[in-house]
């Protein structure tokens, strides 16, 4: 079994920001709508999602985004079942680059996700939406 099998689509692209207010007008300009706002109290950080005919892109203001080509943060690719997707990936030998299954409470019932690390250092997130 492939880890992909577990995906159900993309779920979002992870963009930092150094300024959230400019990040959600840009997009706003471009045809996306902002389809929730919140902070992320354990990271101090406000976050956008932002979505435009099913993109949805995670802005998130941390003060750390690399303002050149390839600023972008992570893939998350949208699974019904987070445990036995990290179960999978974790037999199969990927690089585990979070706490394990980590927890952030997005949305109406929160998230689980998981990040591995692939052969160009890019960042996949393995998220599923409680």
């Amino acid at each position: 079994m492939k880890l992909g099998n577990f995906a159900k689509g993309l779920q979002h692209i992870g963009l930092p920001t150094n300024h959230m207010d400019d990040t959600i007008a840009f997009y706003e300009g471009l045809g996306f709508t902002k389809k929730y706002e919140t902070v992320n109290e354990q990271a101090g950080e406000r976050v956008a999602f932002l979505e435009l005919k099913g993109l949805m892109i995670e802005a998130y203001e941390n003060g750390q985004a690399a303002l050149h080509s390839g600023a972008i943060d992570h893939i998350a690719i949208d699974v019904e079942n987070v445990e036995e997707a990290y179960r999978l990936a974790r037999e199969q030998g990927y690089e585990i680059v979070s706490q394990g299954i980590e927890a952030l409470p997005f949305w109406e019932k929160g998230v689980r996700f998981f990040i591995i690390l692939g052969p160009n250092k890019e960042r996949i997130e393995f998220n599923e939406i409680l």
